[in-house]
Formats: C-alpha cells, sequence, structure tokens
C-alpha cells in the first residue's frame, strides 16, 4: 500500500487515503508543481487473483475515460504500472457519494433528487451519443459522487460519475454482452445475459432504480420493499404521482416500454408536475372546458351561420315579398333600403317592376319623378324601432358591395332622363342625365358618348349666349360628331333600346336641323335618317309595332324639315 508523504512518479504526493474497495484503495494525492489535488487509484498485484484480468479492465476503463471530456465526468492524468502495482491518477472528486447520503440522511429531498437526476441524465446522454455509444452499465448512488459546493446552476450540489470498471462500447454486431456486469439491485434484465446486448435503456433502467432508492431512502430490492419496487407513494404519500410515474416507465422490464432516450427522460423530469394526477386532471378538466367551450363555439359558429343565412334568406324573401308588392315610391325605398345592395329594387325584374319603371309608367319622367331619383343620391331616410330618423346612403352602399350593379343602375337612370324626361331645353335633359351616366363609362361606352353629347350641348348654349359665332358652329361640328359615333353605337343594342336611342338621334336633328346643315352636307343628314328608317323596318318584334311607327314618322318629320331648311340656302 502507498504510505502517507509518499511521491508516486516523483511528482504526486500520497495526503491520506480516502477510500477503498475490494480490489483497489484510492488515495488524496498533490501534485506540489501544479498545486493541484489528485486521487490516486491503486490495485496491489499481490493483493488480487487474477490480477491480469482485472489489470485489463482497468486499461479499458481508462482508455474510455481517456476519451471522455464532461463537466460531471473525471479525467485521466496518468498511468502507472509499477512492479507491484497499477496505478491510475485521476480528478479528485471532492464529496461524499450518495450512497452515503443515503446512509447518513436516509431519503433525499424530492427536488434535489429531481435536480441530480437530470445531471445524471445529461452524463449519461452524453456517453450514449458518443461513436460508438458508451454503456455505463453500473448506475447506483454509490457510484455518484456529490460535490459540496453549490451554485445558482446547481443549487443541490453538482454531481459526478465515477467508476467506469464496467462501462463499455455499444458494437452494433453483438448479440449481447460478454460479461454479465453491474449490481444487482440496479442491473436491467438484459445485463444477466438472454435478452440482448446492452444499451442506452439499460442505463435508463439502473437510473429509475438510483432515483428511487434517493428518494424514498430504501434499496429496490430490500426486505422492506419485498423484493420489489412498490410505488413511492405508497411509501411517502408527499411525494409527487408525476416522479413515481417517471420512475416506474424507467424500469419497465421490456426495454421497448421505457424511455428510449435520456432526452425523453430529461424532458419529463423538467416537466415532473406536469405528470401529477392533479395537474393531469385539471388539464383534463380544460380539455373538457376547452372541448366544451369549442363545441359551444362550434354550435354557436353554426347557429350563427345558419342564422345568418337563415337572416339573409328572410331578408331575402322579405325584399322580394316588399318588391313584388311595391305600389309607390315609399314601397320602393323600403324594399331598396332592406337591402340595398341588390338592384332589383330599381331595375326590375322579369316578373316585377322596379322604381324607374314605376315612375316612367305614363311614359315620360315628370318633375316629381326626378325628384324621386335625386333623393337616391342623398341618401333615404330609415326609422329605427324607437322612431330615431337616419339617412342610408344606399348607392354608397350598393356601390361598395356590387359595382357591377351600382353601373347599372346609373347607367339605366340616365337612359330614363335621356329618352323620358323632356321638360326644359336638351342640355338641362343631357346634364341631369349624364349627372347619372358619368358613373357608368366604364362599363357602358355608350355613356361616353352620351357625357360628350351633353359637354356640346352646354359649349353651344354658352357660345350662344356669347354670341362667339365661329365657337358655336365648331361646336355644332362636334356634335354631329357625336351623333354619328351614336348611331355607330346602336349596332350591338338590343331593339327597344335602339328605338330609343334612333328616337333620340332623330330629335337632336331635329331640334338643331338648321345648324347641322351648316356644319355637314345635307345629303349627309338625309342619309342618316333614311338609314334609321330603313333600319328601323328591320325591327319584327310586334309588341314594338307602335314605337317603330312613331319613329318612322319622326323621321319623315325631320327629313320634311332638312328639305326646308335645304331649300331656304
Amino acid at each position: 500500500m502507498l504510505e502517507v508523504g509518499s511521491l508516486v512518479d516523483g511528482k504526486y504526493k500520497i495526503l491520506n487515503k480516502v477510500g477503498q474497495g475490494g480490489m483497489s484503495v484510492v488515495y488524496l494525492a498533490m501534485n506540489e508543481r501544479a498545486n493541484k489535488q489528485w486521487a490516486v487509484k491503486e490495485v496491489r498485484k499481490d493483493g488480487t487473483l487474477n490480477f491480469e484480468a482485472v489489470k485489463q479492465g482497468l486499461i479499458a476503463e481508462t482508455d474510455i475515460l481517456k476519451k471522455l471530456k464532461h463537466p460531471h465526468l473525471p479525467s485521466i492524468a496518468d498511468i502507472i504500472d509499477t512492479e507491484d502495482s497499477f496505478i491510475i491518477i485521476m480528478d479528485y472528486i471532492q464529496g461524499n457519494s450518495l450512497d452515503k447520503a443515503i446512509r447518513d440522511f436516509g431519503a433525499q429531498p424530492e427536488e434535489a433528487v429531481i435536480d441530480w437526476a437530470k445531471q445524471l441524465c445529461d452524463v449519461l446522454g452524453y456517453l450514449h451519443s458518443l461513436n460508438p455509444p458508451i454503456i455505463y452499465r453500473d448506475m447506483k448512488p454509490a457510484n455518484v459522487m456529490l460535490q459540496p459546493n453549490t451554485s445558482d446552476k446547481y443549487p443541490w450540489g453538482e454531481i459526478s460519475l465515477i467508476d467506469f470498471g464496467t462501462a463499455r462500447e455499444y458494437k452494433n454486431f453483438k448479440a449481447e454482452d460478454t460479461k454479465n456486469l453491474g449490481t444487482l439491485d440496479y442491473a436491467a434484465p438484459e445485463q444477466f445475459g438472454g435478452n440482448g446486448q446492452t444499451d442506452a435503456r439499460t442505463d435508463i433502467f439502473a437510473l429509475g432504480k438510483t432515483i428511487y432508492h434517493l428518494v424514498t431512502g430504501l434499496s429496490p430490492r430490500s426486505p422492506q420493499t419485498e423484493y420489489d419496487m412498490l410505488p413511492i407513494r405508497q411509501l411517502n404519500p408527499q411525494l409527487s404521482s408525476g416522479l413515481e410515474k417517471i420512475i416506474i416507465k424507467c424500469t419497465q422490464q421490456n426495454r421497448n416500454d421505457r424511455y428510449q432516450s435520456c432526452a425523453e427522460l430529461l424532458y419529463d423530469l423538467d416537466h415532473y408536475r406536469d405528470l401529477e394526477d392533479e395537474h393531469i386532471k385539471q388539464q383534463k378538466n380544460k380539455i373538457k372546458l376547452f372541448a366544451a367551450s369549442a363545441t359551444l363555439t362550434l354550435i354557436f359558429a353554426i347557429v350563427s351561420v345558419f342564422g345568418f343565412f337563415s337572416a339573409e334568406g328572410a331578408k331575402k324573401a322579405n325584399y322580394e315579398y316588399l318588391l313584388a308588392n311595391a305600389d309607390s315610391v315609399e314601397k320602393y325605398y323600403e324594399t331598396i333600403l332592406t337591402d340595398p345592395t341588390r338592384t332589383e329594387a330599381y331595375l326590375g325584374t322579369d316578373d316585377f317592376d322596379g322604381l324607374i319603371d314605376y315612375l316612367i309608367a305614363d311614359g315620360e319622367l315628370s318633375a316629381e319623378d326626378s325628384a324621386v331619383l335625386a333623393k337616391l343620391k342623398v341618401g333615404i331616410e330609415k326609422s329605427d324601432s324607437k322612431g330615431y330618423n337616419s339617412t342610408v346612403d344606399v348607392l354608397n352602399q350598393l356601390k361598395k358591395d356590387n359595382p357591377d350593379g351600382f353601373e347599372q343602375v346609373c347607367y339605366e337612370i340616365g337612359e330614363t332622363y335621356l329618352f323620358y324626361y323632356n321638360i326644359g331645353v336638351a342640355k338641362d335633359k343631357y346634364q341631369t342625365a349624364t349627372s347619372w351616366l358619368k358613373d357608368s363609362v366604364e362599363s357602358y361606352p355608350v355613356s361616353k358618348i352620351y357625357c360628350d353629347i351633353s359637354n356640346c350641348l352646354q359649349n353651344v348654349y354658352k357660345y350662344a349666349k356669347a354670341n362667339q359665332t365661329a365657337k358655336l358652329y365648331e361646336e355644332y361640328g362636334n356634335l354631329w360628331n357625336e351623333v354619328v359615333i351614336l348611331h355607330d353605337e346602336t349596332v350591338d343594342l338590343e331593339d327597344d333600346l335602339k328605338i330609343q336611342v334612333w328616337n333620340e338621334i332623330v330629335n337632336m336633328v331635329n331640334t338643331n336641323c338648321k345648324e347641322f346643315c351648316e356644319v355637314t352636307a345635307p345629303s349627309e343628314i338625309n342619309s342618316m335618317m333614311n338609314r334609321i328608317l330603313s333600319e328601323s323596318s328591320g325591327v319584327t318584334n310586334t309588341f314594338l309595332k307602335e314605337n317603330v311607327t312613331k319613329l318612322q314618322t319622326n323621321i319623315e318629320t325631320t327629313l320634311s324639315k332638312i328639305s326646308t331648311v335645304e331649300s331656304q340656302k
């Protein structure tokens, strides 16, 4: 044996003996030149049976340790093979084993055990992550050193894993381990042969047994437990049911039922409170509450959707009922207010008249009718259930939610002014019409023509009033060009609309016959009138016969007027 005060290899001074096992003695030594303490493990040749086998085991252990670098593992400084002994110089781990803590104080605080278990998970996970993985195979409280220093990171003390005498490298080609090694109370079934070679789950099994021993103070196979591990809460009801579940999962006989990695185990140790029965019950209640809330939300959503569609259906039915029974301006307004985004109340349907149809039912748009349409632009008044009045901008809602419908309504109202509003001079009719038509030029090209005609008429009135003859006749020339363009646009129109446009053209020529004959050849004007006369003869719709007859009569009158103007030149 080494003596206190002696030097090993000329530099490690033996201070005292700190431990002794069946085959070895461990000393505390000081390297005075480096001012660092070391542990010196001595295995004497004369006191050990089959020393060569032991030596090979020690060499294997030191070979493994030399490869490792982890804060919870000791490092090897030197190996000395003397005539009398085999000596290993390694880091000195100050403190005591967890086995001693159990002997001295019994069961350890739950929080401390979980903190140590997480550190052991970290170091075992490191070993298992190496290539090839290192399986420790002898996890137990006696092989875990607890250092006295504490810190924010290690409030219950930092641990170190010692004694790699039974550790081995995992070999993919091996069916099972060469030797059955490990401490009986902590060893997994596969460590005793016949169950394949040991792997990471073997160390997890032993760690579960170690946690059990630490937290209960009882050996996993002590007489008190009748050689079986009772659930920890049967021994101490104050312990966490979450930790109990972790231990049970670690120590399953079938390794496939255990944690499959230290990372899995570490996660549950970090969240062991979440595994507690009360917490799970609360979570289940929350889930039930959430599910109930979700179900209610879904029901409310379905009800809302159903209610929405029901409300929409009711609104639609109400709209159609009101439209079908509308027989006054007020009822048409009421229908529009029911759903301002629809166009039927303005334009009518195949079965029911709209507001425009109602206003021109007598064949003209009166001043009173014009006021009805003008009110649409400023908004319709609506009374709520409490009798309060508000103005609804129906056209803006229509434009926002149904832009195509908005343009169609504007176009139809604009043309209604052109064809049915005969109050005042032509320029006023066109000016009012284009206040609507200007919002439909994008979809209805003819609207731009009407707007240009209106602009020409405004200029004609302005230049006539100012006696600007040259500009006046220039504007009549522009007006005639617009009339020609308008006629060309009738090609693709429906017959009833063609007749209305033709009437407008004929009326325009009739009213401005003398001026047009000044800016273009009368023969060209006659040609225009005769083309319209011929085109109108092609309209065979019986319902339009009376309108065609009126148009043709108007054309004959205009042709006669052109002839008179021409003869007066």
